[in-house]
Parts: structure tokens; C-alpha cells; sequence
């Protein structure tokens, strides 16, 4: 119950930091996340949840005697790390969020570059056959797998804004980046396949806003907003002398990031024309050798959140799911009824609209209402 109290919590700051976001006023709720520094504790518990799906949620699948009156309580689990990426994709657009994270970032870098690692191995469509008829488990593990790549694509984002603060991070954050995960290399596979794209029956379908959509022609050229995160990734860590300095440029590393010339067409470049300087880099890293990284001793910060738990918690992952079955994921029908209701409370409209950071306005004259439209539920007046 206490868990399930700071997940409602969880997504009321969620729900409160997209209405933020949606009128500019995301200020005050950086300000408290930073002030009372809850955005280790929210990378802490994203890393927790994430090796519970991994460790746990499988454990659970397979047990032949676990037939739950409702699936909810597991999906809730789901929808948590769904959630705090999310909240982070939403705040880490601010430098002082980023710097608040403190060591903490080594294990979002590692992180997102797990969840990276996901979406360049998907096959190539990005989509995978449903059967007709799912049973729980089932049903449960292909709500998983479609969470997971929204999940990926909210890290690829959160990763993007980490990139644009490399003036700032940790020396260690930096080589974690660079060699560590080669992350250019990996952002250079995602620009090759595109996950977020397929053709299907000879139409080009496109991954945005939760949703694969077919793009009309005339579209198919015009970059995504997650085309356009992959490329500020890579302009932020292969243009900053700072990441020049530290990146090993080897024979496979060069032919990896040569790759890139393809697709920089006048195309692209008219639509961010940033390029034009990734153009020249690309260009000037064809025809000549970069020195290569001095190779000092450093002692280097290494993520902790996930050794801690794996270690802490070896052997024990069967136990755990079994006493979850029992304490956790068999609610009676009256605690179910429970649960709904607060659930129903977090995602009322009345809920949403307390969260908002300005008061509804009238539709007419444009002062404060108190009555919204019975029928549409959408309109709001400051009279009958």
C-alpha cells in the first residue's frame, strides 16, 4: 500500500509536469525537485523497477498456480517506470536537473544506453505479430514489450538533454559516454535503421506520439522529433572539444561515424541546419588521423543503483516473487474496489484540473470560470 501511495504520487507530479510543461511553468516544480533532491531518489527508483521487470515479472509469468482475479496490480508495476521516464524526460530539459542528479547520472547514462542498446536490436518492421487470443500472461508480457519501446524512446530523449549539459557533467559521466558505451556508434545504428519507422504494404509508417501512422508522401522526407533528438546527440558529443578530446577515433569508430555523411542531405540540413557543422567534421575526419586520447590514470565514479540491488538481492528473486504473489498481486475483490477508486480520483478531470498551474478561463469573456460544459466536459464559463 505505502508503494503503491508514492506511485499515485509519482503520477500526479508526472501528470502536473506535462500541464506544466504545456503552459511554460515547469519552473516551480524544477525548483522542488532540485531544492529537496528528489531526482536521485526518482533515478533510483526507475533503476529499481526496471530490474524488477527484468528479474521478477518473468518469475511471475511463469508460475503455473498464479491466476490472479485482476492483472491491474501487475500492470500498475509496468506503468511505473513508464511514468518516472516520463517526469525525467519532461524536467531534464533544465541544467540545474541535470546537475542536481549528481552521481546519480552514471546510472541514467547507463540507463538510457540499456534502453538504446534495445531499440537498435529490434527487428526491422519495430513491430512484432500479436496471436488473436491473448491469456493474462501473455496479454501482461505484450503490454510490456509495447511499453518497453515507448519506454526506449523516452531515454533516447532524456539522453539527448544529459548530451547538452556536457560542459557540466562529471569527467567520469563524460567517459562513461564516450568509451565506456561508444555511445556515438550506438546513436549512428539508430540513424541507420530507425526503429521508429517501417514500410508496410508499401507505405512509409512513422512511431510518434504513442501511435505508428501512415506518413503521406510529401512527409516522408521531413524529420521526426525523435530524428532530430538522435542528431542533437551527436552534435553535442562529437562537436564539443571537450568530447573531442576524450573520444577514441580508431579505424572502426571513423568508419562507423563516416556513415553518417549518407544521410546528411540538403534535405535534412534545410531542416537543422546545425548539420552544416557535422558536415564539415565528417568531412575534415575523412582526410585526416585524429591524435588519439592521452591515456592518464583516472579514477573514475562507477554507477552503483544497479550492482547494489542485483547483489543485495542474488538468489533471492523466486522468494521475492512468490512473496509478492501472496502479500502483493492476490488483492482481495474489496481491495481491488479500493484501488479503482483511487485510481478513478487520480485521473478525474477534477484532479487534473487542481494539478494545472492556471485556472480554467472562461470561453466567452475570458475571466476565471467555475462551470465547465456538462456536455463536452471540455469548455468553461463563468456563468450558466
Amino acid at each position: 500500500r505505502r508503494w503503491l501511495r508514492q506511485h499515485e504520487c509519482v503520477e500526479k507530479l508526472n501528470m502536473h509536469a506535462i500541464l506544466s510543461a504545456s503552459t511554460g511553468q515547469e519552473q516551480l516544480l524544477t525548483e522542488l525537485l532540485v531544492t529537496y533532491a528528489k531526482v536521485p531518489v526518482l533515478i533510483g527508483e526507475l533503476i529499481s523497477v526496471e530490474i524488477w521487470k527484468h528479474k521478477i515479472f518473468p518469475v511471475l509469468c511463469r508460475l503455473e498456480d498464479f491466476k490472479p482475479r485482476s492483472t491491474f496490480p501487475i500492470y500498475v508495476v509496468l506503468h511505473h517506470e513508464a511514468s518516472i521516464i516520463n517526469l525525467l524526460e519532461t524536467v531534464f530539459f533544465y541544467k540545474e536537473i541535470c546537475e542536481s542528479a549528481e552521481d546519480s547520472i552514471l546510472d541514467l547514462i547507463d540507463y538510457c544506453h540499456r534502453k538504446l542498446t534495445l531499440l537498435a536490436g529490434r527487428s526491422a518492421n519495430g513491430q512484432t505479430v500479436t496471436p488473436a487470443v491473448l491469456v493474462p500472461p501473455q496479454e501482461l508480457q505484450k503490454q510490456a514489450e509495447t511499453m518497453e519501446f515507448e519506454i526506449s524512446l523516452k531515454a533516447l530523449s532524456v539522453l539527448r538533454f544529459i548530451t547538452d549539459q556536457v560542459e557540466s557533467l562529471p569527467l567520469s559521466a563524460l567517459t562513461r559516454m564516450l568509451n565506456t558505451h561508444n555511445l556515438p556508434c550506438l546513436l549512428v545504428e539508430l540513424v541507420e535503421h530507425c526503429p521508429w519507422s517501417c514500410r508496410e504494404a508499401g507505405k512509409l509508417k512513422k512511431f510518434e506520439n504513442g501511435v505508428w501512422h501512415v506518413v503521406p508522401p510529401e512527409d516522408e522526407v521531413k524529420m521526426t522529433k525523435l530524428d532530430g533528438q538522435v542528431w542533437l546527440a551527436l552534435l553535442n558529443l562529437l562537436l564539443s572539444p571537450e568530447c573531442q578530446r576524450k573520444y577514441r577515433f580508431d579505424g572502426f569508430n571513423k568508419s562507423q561515424l563516416l556513415k553518417l555523411r549518407a544521410f546528411l542531405t540538403d534535405v535534412l540540413v534545410d531542416q537543422l541546419p546545425n548539420l552544416v557543422e557535422m558536415q564539415r567534421f565528417l568531412s575534415h575526419l575523412a582526410v585526416t588521423e585524429p591524435a588519439s586520447p592521452k591515456k592518464d590514470l583516472v579514477l573514475e565514479q562507477v554507477p552503483v543503483i544497479w550492482d547494489h540491488v542485483l547483489k543485495k538481492n542474488a538468489g533471492k528473486w523466486e522468494a521475492i516473487a512468490k512473496h509478492q504473489v501472496k502479500r502483493v498481486f492476490s488483492p482481495t475483490e474489496e481491495e481491488l474496489k479500493l484501488q479503482a477508486c483511487r485510481w478513478a480520483q487520480t485521473y478525474s478531470l477534477d484532479m487534473m484540473e487542481a494539478l494545472a498551474p492556471d485556472k480554467p478561463r472562461c470561453r466567452v469573456c475570458g475571466v476565471e470560470a467555475a462551470k465547465r460544459c456538462s456536455r463536452c466536459r471540455n469548455e468553461w464559463y463563468c456563468t450558466r
